[in-house]
């Protein structure tokens, strides 16, 4: 199965609306932003930011590489977008605990937030700001 074009984000208002509405989530070796897009039931589709910060272009490259290849994989959240900025550290990752990361990041966001809970999963300070 390939990574077909209709999951690809390419376009640079895609990317700033995920940066701007989507949820923040910071892994071992990759930040991610997730949002649900208007159809849920459409395909997920995939963006990757690799800076130059992360390296010269065989290094962007090949991060590129292992993330379209763990998201061709890993076909488990329709109907999300989602942007990936690599790390540094993704690039000594094997395949297998760049999956088993991935996975954890996308169900942690698809998994429904306790009843009560704070939205950063903390409780509130007492007499403070929650926010803080």
């Amino acid at each position: 199965m390939r990574f077909l074009a209709a999951e690809h984000i390419r376009r640079r208002a895609d990317f700033q609306l995920i940066y701007d509405h989507g949820r923040k989530i910071g892994g071992r070796f990759s930040t991610t932003f997730i949002l649900p897009h208007a159809v849920p039931s459409g395909p997920s589709r995939l963006g990757i930011a690799a800076t130059r910060k992360l390296g010269g272009a065989v290094v962007r490259n090949r991060a590129k590489r292992l993330i379209r290849e763990v998201f061709r994989r890993n076909k488990i959240a329709p109907g999300f977008d989602i942007v990936i900025i690599p790390r540094r550290a993704l690039l000594d990752a094997s395949l297998t605990v760049l999956e088993a990361d991935y996975r954890s990041l996308v169900e942690r966001q698809l998994r429904p937030p306790a009843p009560g809970a704070a939205p950063s999963g903390r409780p509130p300070r007492p007499g403070g700001d929650p926010r803080l």
